[in-house]
């Protein structure tokens, strides 16, 4: 915990409608915050970060047990209800309760930077519920365990992505909800701060996907349904279709099948009068 934070990573994903040109674009982008608003910047969201581990403060917090505390400190020998204001060497003021020489119990901690945590503390680290301010105004709440998150917790971006749910070592892992400022949002599994295993995309413009996820990329079975009414059920490898699968036109037509892409590429297929056939001659798509 300390008074800077590695900056939040958002990635989304858009997909072409036409399905022979099905491909993803890695990042989005994000109004930025300064004056200039017509400008936008790209906000990647890898969400392998970890929101407090890097922080400034965390070597001082790794070394606070061989700082020297003023005699008043050292006075303070009892846990009580008193709260106890001291200066400490990286600059940073601690209010709260102590058990002997360790901040224990409930604690404000304000960084020169103006950066704080307010919260639970054990043995001079983090431990229960708190929250934690960064100086640029970004936002985690939640519960913490050795001086990182871990249980449920909300971090809130200052210029407005948030994702809500579990936490294991500073890193998203379980079940939890990520929303973007333009209304979409997936909600569905992480592991390792990777959206991985079951997931559900929905974008802004009424696209939805549901299925499975490796490492942020859709990947493994899924159903891609479009605001038009199409729809494709079946296998997905590193965002695009590949493999067998259904696809649905609006009229309720539907079409087996094979697909292998590359980039949105169809690969290793023909187009003939129209029609998709694969190597082997037989028609893959209408």
């Amino acid at each position: 915990m300390g008074s800077s934070c590695s900056q939040c990573n958002c990635e989304k994903r858009n997909y072409e409608r036409d399905v022979q040109s099905f491909q993803i674009e890695e990042c989005i982008t994000i109004p930025t915050c300064q004056s200039n608003l017509d400008k936008t910047q790209i906000v990647k969201h890898k969400m392998a970060t970890i929101i407090q581990k890097y922080w400034r403060g965390y070597l001082i917090r790794r070394t606070f047990k061989q700082e020297t505390y003023t005699q008043q400190s050292f006075t303070k020998t009892v846990v009580s209800s008193i709260l106890c204001k001291s200066l400490l060497l990286s600059g940073a003021v601690y209010t709260g309760q102590w058990r002997g020489n360790s901040r224990d119990g409930y604690g404000i901690q304000v960084w020169p930077d103006g950066a704080q945590y307010k919260g639970e503390w054990k043995q001079n680290k983090a431990n229960g519920n708190g929250t934690f301010i960064h100086a640029n105004g970004d936002v985690y709440e939640g519960e913490w365990e050795n001086d990182m998150a871990n249980g449920y917790g909300i971090y809130q971006h200052i210029e407005g992505p948030k994702y809500e749910g579990n936490w294991l070592n500073d890193k998203q892992h379980g079940f939890g909800i990520e929303c973007w400022p333009d209304g979409s949002f997936y909600e569905g599994d992480y592991y390792n701060s990777y959206k991985q295993g079951k997931g559900k995309y929905v974008w802004n413009t009424g696209q939805i996907y549901t299925g499975d996820w490796v490492q942020n990329q859709i990947s493994g079975y899924g159903c891609m349904i479009w605001p038009d009414g199409r729809k494709y059920q079946g296998e997905f490898h590193n965002g695009t279709m590949h493999g067998r699968g259904l696809y649905t036109w609006p009229d309720g037509q539907t079409k087996n099948m094979v697909m292998v892409c590359m980039i949105g590429e169809m690969e290793e297929n023909l187009k003939v009068n129209g029609n998709l056939e694969n190597n082997m001659g037989r028609d893959v798509q209408a």
